[in-house]
């Protein structure tokens, strides 16, 4: 029974730095591939930035050298590291993590705000 919980959102303004966390009730070296979503309202869920378990990385054309993705394997927590925010950057932001036999989990959500 995976579960999955995110912290580290809140209100920044325009230019800010946040940091997410997603800690995993087990080793995340249970999963395959973990990540980060982010919904926008009136938007579709998009993904954010993704880790597989051998350290290979993606991100979405928009947060390309702005955000990064890292985990402590110690502490069974994966991060997303956000710099220079923008106001589009607003939404909730979901961490995901996926195993070998195609389990799929999610946490639920952290409000990311960032004023202008």
């Amino acid at each position: 029974q995976v579960q999955l919980v995110e912290s580290g959102g809140g209100l920044v303004q325009a230019g800010g730095s946040l940091r997410l966390s997603c800690a995993a009730s087990g080793s995340i070296f249970l999963f395959n591939v973990m990540g980060w979503y982010r919904q926008a309202p009136g938007k579709q869920r998009e993904l954010v930035a993704a880790l597989t378990r051998g350290g290979s990385t993606n991100y979405a054309d928009s947060v390309k050298g702005r955000f990064t993705i890292s985990r402590d394997n110690a502490k069974n927590t994966l991060y997303l590291q956000m710099n220079s925010l923008k106001p589009e950057d607003t939404a909730v932001y979901y961490c995901n993590a996926q195993s070998d036999f195609g389990m799929d989990y999610w946490g639920q959500g952290t409000q990311v705000t960032v004023s202008s």
